[in-house]
């Protein structure tokens, strides 16, 4: 196919590109809007040893691992329950948890997730704060060259995770433009046996219009 008959395929049906995409963008928005909102909640916590020598920044190293798994645990979310009152199963909470650390920094991240982004903030705060307390009570038994101290580097800020609407029409839009495309070029296909104009005649039988009968 020539150029020419790109631009008069999409001259003769291009509105149908445009419906499609239109169509399928509105039912992603639609499909969107009626989604729960699920914001979430970022905390972070720094963990740092007394002295900076290696053996002691090591040890706070390898006790990353052990705070993760202290923090994922059904203990855990049970108490943030208690703690806040919340109606929901330690299974149901400890779903909408991440923990991970990040050993070059100290860093412990908790991500919490819930339709109320209060709710989100108070969690990941209330979690936070048992790590930080659970410490401190370790820290009264040690001399004060080897503790290990936990503290928040900010407060928790919940933010939308999902759905993100804007995102998904426009994928929804560009979706529904490649489907109208292919439905554009299958009619073609379709209607490629049917000669409609003299450029058909002179494509398939090779021969020159030399004339033709008007409509009456």
């Amino acid at each position: 196919m020539e150029l020419s008959d790109y631009l008069r395929i999409l001259k003769q049906r291009g509105w149908i590109i445009i419906l499609v995409a239109l169509l399928t963008a509105a039912a992603t928005f639609g499909f969107s809007k009626m989604q729960t909102e699920m914001f979430e909640s970022n905390l972070k916590l720094l963990v740092s040893p007394s002295r900076t020598d290696f053996g002691q920044a090591q040890a706070a190293k390898e006790l990353l691992g052990s705070y993760e798994q202290w923090l994922i645990s059904s203990y855990r979310a049970q108490a943030v329950i208690d703690e806040l009152g919340l109606d929901m199963t330690a299974p149901a909470l400890l779903a909408d948890v991440k923990v991970a650390s990040d050993i070059s920094s100290y860093v412990i991240r908790m991500t919490v997730e819930n339709s109320n982004p209060d709710v989100a903030n108070n969690i990941a705060t209330t979690w936070g704060s048992l790590l930080i307390q659970r410490q401190n009570e370790r820290n009264d038994t040690l001399q004060k060259e080897d503790r290990i101290t936990i503290e928040f580097l900010d407060d928790p800020q919940a933010g939308l995770s999902s759905p993100k609407t804007k995102i998904n029409t426009a994928a929804g839009f560009v979706f529904g433009a490649l489907l109208g495309v292919l439905i554009v070029f299958g009619l073609e296909w379709y209607e490629s046996g049917i000669i409609k104009r003299p450029e058909d005649v002179e494509r398939y039988l090779d021969v020159p219009v030399i004339g033709n009968i008007p409509n009456q």
